[in-house]
């Protein structure tokens, strides 16, 4: 990652407070002097689609990310996005999407119910994509996951007893996330 790229963190329901891994990410990026936004979406304990959605076109518009890593809810935010071809032509194509612990696209929780179901766009407007699954996660499948990755031709990753790879699962400061971001070799 260069210092001059721009790395946008995309918590999901309920935000990603410390110690969540992606607050722990937005400093270590801080820390090595990257410009980096960690933005609180709307409401986040009681998610709408339409004002994430809204929320996100502002910050690309504002911020215009190089990089991009989703967590949770956020992943399925950036495939209802993807769906607006319009609005993504417009905006510089993202070089970097990390898409970590992504919901199936069936779920069916009441506070979240906006966002399902969530079909696959065609296009992620990403040119490097890596998808990063558990093989616990409790809200979908490994299965589901290696058909995203699949359908989109991307590598996923398959970690061990991980959960939803969050503060919860132990998931605080996390080398592996962090090397990739920061293209550290």
């Amino acid at each position: 990652m260069s210092r001059k790229d721009k790395v946008l963190i995309l918590h999901g329901w309920g935000g990603s407070d410390a110690p969540h891994w992606q607050a722990e990410l937005a400093a270590a990026i801080a820390k090595e002097y990257g410009t980096v936004s960690f933005p609180l979406l709307d409401n986040c304990h009681f998610p709408s689609k339409n004002r994430w959605v809204k929320q996100l076109k502002e910050i690309l518009e504002d911020f215009k990310p190089d990089t991009i890593v989703c967590h949770s809810l956020a992943n399925t935010l950036w495939f209802w996005l993807c769906q607006e071809q319009d609005f993504m032509q417009k905006i510089p194509e993202i070089k970097r999407l990390f898409m970590v612990s992504p919901p199936s696209l069936g779920t069916e929780i009441d506070t979240i119910k906006t966002f399902f179901p969530c079909k696959m766009p065609e296009n992620l407007y990403a040119k490097e994509i890596q998808m990063i699954v558990s093989d616990n996660d409790p809200y979908i499948q490994v299965e589901e996951a290696k058909s995203m990755a699949q359908q989109y031709d991307i590598p996923v990753t398959v970690i061990q007893d991980a959960g939803h790879i969050n503060a919860d699962s132990g998931y605080g400061e996390w080398a592996l996330i962090e090397k990739l971001v920061l293209d550290r070799s």
